[in-house]
């Protein structure tokens, strides 16, 4: 039997927590949204994110913590890429995907993966739901078993869109965007996962995110949301 170990991505975890959380990521400064009923069915909504049905993901020893404190900047970014000069929201979100979808283990920290990861995050804290990206990261002792099998996973992107929700929500009420001008886009791609002697697989992936663009800055990631919405 093939051995498997598991797989570091944002379909894999935190799909349990309680919705309140997730509605953080839009919640304050973005309560016009929330008013809209398009855009509460879309967070809280009952999409379920796309795997291959013959690739097995453990799951974490412990639960995810939902209150995980920023990485200090000081720790690195080991191999996750700088975040990129994009204003255009799917562009940013199709980027955030691939970098979220892509580890290495042999190379970078479980704190340099957070750290990197929170390079990419809005500087707004009204907006930034650090809980539901960070909870997507495998706990300390998770990540080690990964690093022991050099575990290690590079991703494709093969589209990003806005969900339909979210743009009968914006027709509905185009003015609504103009105050935190978070977008939601639903990305689809394929991550491939390898590790010692040889062994890998590959999955198809699935991820909704909110990125912050508003006009004349680089798009940023506000957080991730609890299902995939198409």
């Amino acid at each position: 039997m093939r051995k498997r170990f598991p797989s570091l991505s944002p379909s894999a975890y935190g799909a349990g927590w309680p919705a309140r959380k997730r509605i953080a990521l839009v919640a304050a400064g973005v309560a016009v949204l929330l008013a809209i009923a398009g855009i509460v069915a879309l967070m809280t909504g009952s999409g379920n994110g796309h795997r291959a049905p013959d690739t097995t993901t453990l799951a974490p020893t412990g639960s995810p913590s939902s209150s995980e404190a920023a990485p200090e900047p000081s720790s690195g970014s080991g191999s996750v890429p700088k975040r990129p000069q994009i204003s255009e929201p799917v562009a940013f979100a199709k980027a955030a995907a691939q970098m979220l979808w892509s580890y290495d283990t042999r190379t970078t920290g479980r704190d340099q993966q957070l750290s990197g990861i929170h390079a990419w995050m809005t500087g707004e804290s009204a907006y930034a739901d650090w809980a539901s990206v960070s909870g997507q990261i495998p706990d300390p002792v998770l990540w080690s078993r990964m690093a022991d099998q050099d575990q290690h996973a590079t991703a494709s992107v093969t589209e990003g869109h806005y969900p339909s929700a979210f743009k009968q929500a914006l027709a509905d009420d185009p003015s609504a965007i103009t105050k935190a001008y978070i977008y939601v886009v639903t990305v689809n791609g394929r991550q491939q996962i390898a590790w010692k002697q040889g062994g890998g697989g590959a999955e198809e992936r699935a991820v909704t995110l909110a990125v912050q663009c508003r006009p004349n800055h680089d798009c940023t990631l506000a957080a991730i949301a609890p299902s995939v919405t198409q």
